[in-house]
């Protein structure tokens, strides 16, 4: 889902020029006696976390891996699968570059028309490059975008839950940082309106002092103008914050316009459940990628594949608001045109698609609490 995830699976990098070159927002210049720590912290817009404020809630289950995403080649018969799934909460982050790995299979030796399974994030993308290859291709979905669980992602751009570390092996880690490099390529070069993709300042927020985490050392290429904030220059209250910038991409934005590139560009959708192997053998393509995400399980048998639930909160967009964080007690904010985006929750195992009351109390509750320890009211 790209973004539902704890600091207990990552610490992010932050980073940022000075903040010298920052003005106070109108309303924040200091009257009377104001301590140095306040008067030097940049005074940014509070997110209003209200029960009132929430126009929809979205339930999402990540296809997550602990040995990490899938891409590699298997025969069916005298098809070949390229598979291309399970990449947890990091699907939107790495799609481009996994998909760029899944084709670049497939054009070693085969040719012809191209079947793609799934028309999530990892289907669009794999479509789209090989569309670019010069393939012809045709797209076999259950569900189409707006109804893909890759509609509930966040959309931050990091690879957050994508693997556990005990699990990964050195050609897994290779594999991740080559997707990582890929897509964080691409979609700068897809920056603006159009496709919904921005760049945006980061904090992270924690208890502990941030230290670079394992992920963090394998992307740290791709975490521009990171810096660990002093006391008086964190605009936030937590003990440590760390700021960064980044990109964020919206979903149903950037969904919409990859499946409309597609479909100009000649490719077919065709609305289709597969219930088995057998199904797929009586394709007329030769080449079937396989982009289904938690399907796979079922329909190729992965075991190692796990549901992970995500909720979010979306509130009533607040223009004003032009930065994201990542706080230490699991709660997220990324801003978007169609809604403040809140989270989360990160319930391993967990199917339930309905919204639990208890859940968006409690991603409620903890917005709340930072912003109400904010230093500029």
């Amino acid at each position: 889902m790209g973004a539902p995830h704890h600091l207990s699976r990552r610490t992010l990098v932050a980073g940022g020029g000075a903040l010298a070159g920052l003005a106070l927002l109108p309303g924040c210049a200091a009257t009377g006696t104001i301590s140095p720590a306040i008067a030097s912290a940049p005074c940014l817009p509070k997110v209003k976390a209200r029960a009132g404020r929430v126009i929809r809630q979205l339930v999402g289950l990540r296809p997550y891996r602990p040995s990490g995403f899938v891409v590699r080649r298997e025969l069916l018969g005298d098809k070949h699968i390229i598979h291309n799934y399970g990449h947890g909460g990091g699907g939107i982050t790495l799609s481009w570059g996994s998909s760029r790995l899944a084709v670049d299979l497939s054009l070693q030796e085969q040719y012809g028309p191209v079947a793609v399974l799934g028309a999530g994030i990892m289907g669009l993308t794999t479509a789209r490059l090989l569309q670019e290859a010069g393939r012809k291709v045709t797209i076999y979905t259950s569900q189409l975008t707006p109804h893909t669980t890759s509609n509930i992602a966040g959309g931050q751009w990091y690879p957050s839950s994508v693997f556990r570390h005990a699990a990964a092996t050195p050609a897994f880690l290779d594999q991740f940082v080559r997707a990582a490099a890929y897509s964080y390529q691409r979609f700068q070069i897809m920056t603006g309106e159009e496709y919904g993709v921005r760049w945006l300042t980061n904090y992270d927020l924690s208890r502990r002092k941030p230290r670079m985490g394992r992920i963090d050392s394998l992307v740290a290429s791709m975490l521009p103008d990171m810096r660990t904030l002093s006391g008086d220059e964190s605009p936030f209250g937590a003990p440590y914050a760390r700021r960064w910038q980044g990109m964020y991409i919206e979903p149903s934005r950037f969904l919409r316009a990859l499946q409309r590139d597609i479909l100009i560009a000649g490719g077919k959708i065709e609305v289709r459940h597969f219930d088995d192997k057998a199904q797929l053998a009586a394709l007329s393509e030769g080449t079937i990628f396989n982009c289904t995400g938690l399907g796979a399980a079922k329909l190729f048998g992965d075991t190692e594949l796990t549901p992970v639930r995500g909720q979010l909160e979306i509130l009533v967009p607040q223009p004003e608001i032009d930065y994201a964080y990542v706080a230490y007690n699991g709660a997220y904010m990324f801003p978007r045109s169609d809604g403040l985006v809140l989270g989360g929750t990160h319930d391993e195992g967990a199917t339930d698609l309905t919204p639990d009351p208890r859940a968006s109390q409690s991603i409620l509750n903890r917005h709340r609490m930072i912003a109400d320890n904010m230093r500029c009211a």
